[in-house]
């Protein structure tokens, strides 16, 4: 019996101690690399995760993520080139490789991760779908919305939600179906429906941007459902799927352990093992993933953390202003969490 166990204890530590084989960058690596450019599926236009400026560069948190993604792969998070996607387009685009990373205010749903040939790296905001209405409607809560015009996209989840949510309370609706994302907002905003519903996010964001009056214009208190908005990719590389699930990762881990977009160059000196590991100061972060080892301190060093990129796309400080609610860190009563990097 002795032996047995003995045999048993020296077989699993020799199987710990086995070193972590140096991964093979998979397809899509290669393709990005060779290319020169990531190519990231972004929304037609929504403040605050995907937007176009005047001057032609986008700005957002879902643009960010990308940025992040490029200095993981290519060193440089400028090497992007964004592609604005409708609703009924993206996953078609991300299927047939015209993007690499589809990165568009996209809700995680079962039936998305098990039938579309996509993978979700996780959860990059935890939102929930609302209304939209004019003040000068006097409605107070969406149960008041009985026969109501209603501005939908069609392909979304949102479309699904508003005729459960309306069946199940015994409301009636007449849909407006738009594809446009701004061509929906347009004939929102000049009165052809009484009330536009998504993601609040995203009604946030419309309010703030294209509204002629913001004021004039209320968010409903109900949220009629969860929708965690993630990255997808292609089922078919599960290196870049590794890749773009731990970039994620990283954008909150180093948020937990206070490496910003600003200290970032000085935490490489700091004594802690996680921080050194995620900055790759210390070696073997990279093997896994075919990367070197500081791609984690190239996404910090181009974006910041998950805070920074909070603060600059969508915080107090910007026209949204929105809270963190339960978007922020496990440890501040928030859903956010990154496994160990170890």
């Amino acid at each position: 019996m002795f032996e047995t166990v003995r045999r048993i204890g020296l077989a699993v530590a020799a199987t710990l101690s086995l070193p972590i084989a140096q991964a093979m960058a998979g397809p899509t690596v290669d393709a990005i690399k060779a290319r020169g450019e990531l190519v990231c599926g972004v929304s037609q236009g929504s403040a605050g995760l995907s937007l176009a400026g005047g001057n032609g560069r986008w700005a957002g948190l879902d643009v960010d993520y990308c940025r992040a993604l490029a200095a993981a792969i290519l060193g440089d998070g400028e090497k992007v080139r964004f592609t604005p996607l409708s609703s009924q387009q993206r996953f078609t685009a991300l299927q047939s490789k015209e993007v690499d990373v589809l990165s568009r205010n996209t809700t995680i749903t079962s039936s998305r991760d098990a039938g579309l040939g996509v993978t979700f790296v996780g959860t990059i905001f935890y939102d929930g779908q609302g209304f939209l209405v004019p003040k000068k409607l006097g409605v107070k809560s969406a149960k008041e919305l009985d026969g109501a015009q209603v501005c939908v996209q069609p392909g979304t989840v949102n479309e699904q939600n508003l005729v459960d949510y309306f069946k199940s309370n015994k409301l009636a609706f007449r849909p407006v179906v738009i594809e446009n994302l701004v061509e929906l907002e347009q004939a929102f905003y000049a009165g052809r429906c009484d009330v536009y519903l998504s993601d609040a996010s995203t009604l946030s964001a419309s309010r703030a941007a294209r509204a002629p009056k913001p004021d004039d214009f209320v968010i409903l208190p109900e949220r009629i459902t969860k929708s965690p908005l993630g990255p997808a990719v292609r089922q078919d590389d599960p290196n870049f799927a590794a890749i773009a699930r731990w970039t994620l990762n990283a954008l909150v881990a180093a948020e937990e352990l206070g490496i910003t977009q600003a200290n970032v160059e000085e935490q490489r000196k700091s004594p802690q093992a996680e921080t050194r590991r995620l900055l790759g100061v210390e070696p073997g972060l990279g093997k896994p993933f075919g990367l070197d080892d500081a791609w984690a301190y190239r996404v910090i060093r181009a974006v910041g953390n998950y805070a920074d990129i909070w603060n600059r796309n969508l915080g107090p400080q910007t026209p949204l202003g929105l809270a963190r609610e339960q978007n922020r860190l496990w440890n501040e009563g928030g859903l956010l969490y990154s496994p160990p990097f170890q």
